[in-house]
């Protein structure tokens, strides 16, 4: 895969309060990517990646699995855009406010 890709992530299942957000803002930094991360009031995790083709399907793939403690029973993931993108500090891959 070539292109960056910008994709919107909605993570399921026992996600809060395990220490997901910190986690992905690490893998996403790990892979150079830049996007966000953040709690819903539903209970899920939100994520917007952005970046090279590959490292964004590597980033979906661990977000799949999500670290110890977590137990992640489904990924919901779309296209998103550059506004979306830009809820986020740019060039970076940050941590907002739940929403």
């Amino acid at each position: 895969m070539s292109g960056t890709l910008i994709v919107h992530l909605v993570i399921r299942g026992r996600v809060q309060g395990v220490g997901f957000r910190a986690w992905t803002q690490h893998q996403g930094e790990l892979r150079g990517l830049t996007g966000w991360v953040r709690n819903c009031r539903d209970g899920n995790v939100e994520a917007v990646v952005s970046g090279p083709a590959a490292e964004v399907a590597q980033m979906v793939g661990v977000c799949r699995e999500g670290p110890r403690g977590s137990a992640v029973t489904n990924v919901d993931e779309s296209p998103a855009d550059a506004a979306l993108l830009a809820q986020g500090r740019a060039g970076e891959f940050s941590v907002l406010p739940t929403a």
